[in-house]
């Protein structure tokens, strides 16, 4: 008769500790139920791994001084800023360990830490050597909304070991950082309308008829009587959320205010975008100059460049 398999195997990765704790053998280990996703780690042929286990897995498989970093480490807050694999660790002094998928960084002093890895803060600060200069700070916002951290800790941790790789860029656009934004979309948005020269409003600003809350925005341009709103799939699948910005739409447009919809296709097509943005602050007054497609512009979808 085949041995049943204890229940906490049957759902994600394990070591061969915790395979002893829930009553498996180690013989049981190497029959044809497990397959060894590392040197000592193993999961049960029938689950269907997840990128949260792939991270899962390579925690277990690597040292205790090995800690969660880059973008590996903002993943377990939800935030994907990089592919998931490989998983990303850092170290101090020498680990000669090489594991599919894992890569390790090796540093003489280790970035500021927690529970779990390094700190989001020090996460962010090592992803800026390579992301955008608009998804550095979009992962910013992110954060910062969150609570996950603060713009003075993203300072404090940059300018702490200023020769880490990332920490000038962190320094370098920093201030663009706001944490009123709630998602990276809307701050891609925000940080588009800013680099074209056109006024960017306020993120999650108010709009107030009379002395009352009438409505909030994503990005509230209160001069020109104008909303804009980043609207994801959650907009149109979720039939309460469908029914709140549709009354939405209503108490704005009764109190005379415009409201210019924002989805992940016009993201894609940035510079239209733009000017369709810039078309309707024309209609409710604006007589600035028109928008910009500079260096600003160009450098949103580049790595940060710093000086020598």
């Amino acid at each position: 008769m085949t041995k049943p398999v204890p229940p906490p195997l049957l759902n994600g990765p394990f070591t061969r500790r915790e395979a002893a704790e829930a009553g498996a053998s180690t013989s049981l280990l190497r029959g044809s139920r497990f397959v060894r996703v590392h040197p000592t780690v193993w999961v049960h042929r029938d689950h269907a791994m997840s990128d949260h286990d792939h991270v899962v897995a390579a925690a277990k498989a690597m040292p205790e001084q090995a800690l969660l970093s880059h973008a590996s480490r903002l993943f377990t807050l939800g935030l994907e800023v990089a592919r998931v694999r490989p998983v990303h660790f850092i170290v101090q002094g020498d680990l000669h360990l090489a594991l599919d998928g894992i890569v390790v960084h090796r540093t003489a002093v280790l970035p500021p830490r927690d529970d779990i890895g390094v700190t989001p803060a020090a996460a962010l600060v090592q992803c800026a050597e390579s992301l955008s200069l608009a998804s550095t700070v979009a992962a910013g916002d992110w954060l910062v909304h969150r609570g996950h951290t603060t713009v003075e800790e993203l300072v404090a941790t940059a300018r702490l070991h200023r020769w880490r790789p990332g920490a000038r860029q962190t320094l370098r656009v920093v201030h663009l950082v706001d944490g009123r934004s709630r998602s990276m979309p809307e701050s891609w948005l925000r940080l588009r309308l800013r680099a074209a020269a056109l006024p960017t409003g306020v993120p999650n600003g108010p709009v107030m008829l009379g002395g009352e809350l009438l409505a909030t925005g994503d990005l509230v341009l209160d001069e020109y009587h104008l909303v804009l709103e980043y609207e994801g799939r959650q907009h149109a699948e979720d039939a309460y959320q469908f029914g709140v910005d549709i009354e939405r739409y209503r108490r704005l447009r009764r109190a005379g205010w415009g409201y210019l919809q924002v989805v992940a296709s016009d993201l894609r097509r940035p510079r239209a975008l733009v000017e369709r943005v810039h078309d309707e602050l024309r209609r409710r007054g604006y007589d600035g100059p028109g928008p910009h497609f500079g260096a600003a512009w160009h450098a949103l979808d580049r790595p940060i460049r710093v000086g020598r």
